[in-house]
């Protein structure tokens, strides 16, 4: 070969090489970023191609899919009941992509998961049309339909949770959004996104996992159980040596309680009239680094708390003065908790202290009913002592039996509660946040606990608040719960 024929030779063969070295680095290094390319429309296409698997509850589809006339997509997603389960589920849109668990499990619902691998082959060998599997949910039909319809046209959300295993049972956010509403790729469905996007009510916001809100009094159970942990505290009965006015440190400012009688007040009479005086002295002396402690170990701080869609993190600010831990140890200041959060915290102290790790997927089904993966559930942490928790079920109880959670009241059922109603905006100047956290026990345990936040409704004036607005729904999904069997 003369030597102008090997140099194209070479060159050739180098072009080649380059052409496979490509080729093999899109197949196996960027095919995962490639697939989740926003702009990969066969990745939509196929998501549409067969039928969808569903989202189940109490052994029932909340989920569907219908044939569409479209050329691109053969099927389009329904949703029964949808604004009621859009929490939970999320959206599945031809135009708009999916969140929550339709895009988490998006493998699992197109049949396109490699756990599913086994069942697709099967069913190219036998001539049947592809499915997707399922995703089995923890959910209660009964309890999610009783927040759904407590809320009602309030603003706010509701998280319940089973505090023996940390199943969710509810998860309600109003107002809310119907996500069949946008599921096609028709200029109706374009329609109906934009105007949600516009809606200054943000009905896309799952504010039961994805808001924070100052938790106002409903916190003073932590800091509770902050003091009895750290030995602050060794009877809930005794007097506290606590001035009326206290004044916040480092500041010349009263602290105001709303209920009479604080001053002195014992830890268990401060918890049933809602004294903040005798709590934000308790975060004071407590002190601001073992106040983190205790919140984190009820899951305050954690970026990562996934059930799996990821909640937003709950704070307590580790860098605050004296003045800012004080108001903190009330629920104020930067003192900042998701529905979710509270809901933690009160399964714990229902549980004698342990956390169990929050989630609602049971387990994932192929196509033909197999269980592909089942959750098992998990300890978070153990954020009080058994003695502790118990001291805090008497306190909680105490609230609903003589206190302001009175009207979270079930007759022949022991319910612990705790009100709490938080300041919002500059000065105060907001509608204020109403709070009710509780849990209700029956002869085998505690089945569920609950955290409801109200955040803007028709009450004016001294009706805003936890023990008036948000109590009663907490009464209605607790029963619920125990109407139902958990």
């Amino acid at each position: 070969m003369n030597k102008p024929l090997r140099r194209i030779a070479i060159f050739c063969g180098i072009l080649v090489l380059a052409l496979l070295v490509r080729t093999n680095w899109l197949q196996y290094v960027e095919a995962d970023e490639l697939n989740e390319n926003d702009r990969n429309r066969r990745i939509q296409v196929e998501r549409y191609a067969s039928e969808r698997g569903d989202i189940i509850v109490d052994g029932k589809p909340i989920t569907g899919s219908v044939r569409t006339e479209s050329t691109l997509y053969a099927y389009k997603r329904t949703y029964a009941d949808g604004p009621m389960w859009a929490p939970v589920t999320g959206y599945a849109s031809q135009a708009f992509d999916a969140n929550q668990i339709e895009k988490l499990q998006d493998g699992i619902l197109t049949g396109n998961s490699d756990q599913l691998f086994f069942d697709r082959t099967m069913a190219m060998l036998t001539g049947e049309e592809k499915k997707g599997g399922n995703v089995v949910t923890t959910l209660s039909a009964a309890a999610q339909k009783a927040a759904w319809q407590s809320l009602g046209d309030k603003k706010g959300a509701v998280a319940a949770i089973e505090p023996k295993t940390g199943r969710i049972l509810a998860l309600a956010s109003t107002p809310s959004y119907d996500p069949a509403s946008f599921a096609g790729a028709e200029l109706s469905d374009a329609r109906a996104w934009k105007s949600l996007e516009r809606d200054k009510d943000k009905p896309m916001l799952n504010r039961a996992l994805r808001e924070v809100y100052p938790p106002g009094s409903a916190f003073k159970v932590v800091t509770a159980a902050a003091a009895l942990e750290n030995g602050l505290v060794k009877d809930i009965d005794a007097a506290t040596d606590t001035p009326e006015p206290y004044k916040i440190p480092l500041s010349a400012r009263p602290l105001k309680n709303h209920a009479s009688g604080c001053a002195d007040a014992s830890l268990n009479r401060a918890m049933e009239v809602s004294c903040n005086s005798v709590f934000a002295k308790l975060g004071d002396e407590v002190s601001r680094d073992r106040m983190v402690e205790t919140a984190e170990k009820f899951g305050f701080n954690d970026p990562g708390i996934d059930v799996p869609v990821r909640a937003a993190a709950s704070v307590y600010d580790k860098a605050m003065d004296r003045g800012g831990n004080a108001l903190s140890a009330i629920g104020q200041f930067n003192t900042a908790a998701t529905p979710l959060q509270m809901a933690m915290v009160t399964a714990a102290i229902a549980n004698d202290g342990r956390l169990m790790k929050p989630y609602m997927i049971d387990q994932l089904e192929a196509p033909n009913l197999d269980v592909v993966e089942k959750t098992e559930p998990e300890e978070m942490s153990r954020p009080v002592s058994p003695e502790n928790a118990r001291l805090l079920q008497t306190m909680m109880e105490n609230v609903v039996e003589k206190g302001t959670g009175g009207k979270a009241r079930i007759d022949g059922v022991t319910v612990g509660g705790k009100t709490g109603t938080a300041e919002n905006g500059f000065g105060n100047t907001g509608t204020p946040y109403a709070w009710f956290i509780s849990y209700a026990k029956d002869g085998d345990g505690s089945p569920v606990a609950v955290a409801v936040v109200v955040e803007d409704s028709d009450a004016t004036g001294g009706d805003i608040s936890g023990g008036g607005l948000a109590a009663p729904i907490a009464k209605v999904v607790m029963n619920a719960v125990l109407n139902s069997g958990g």
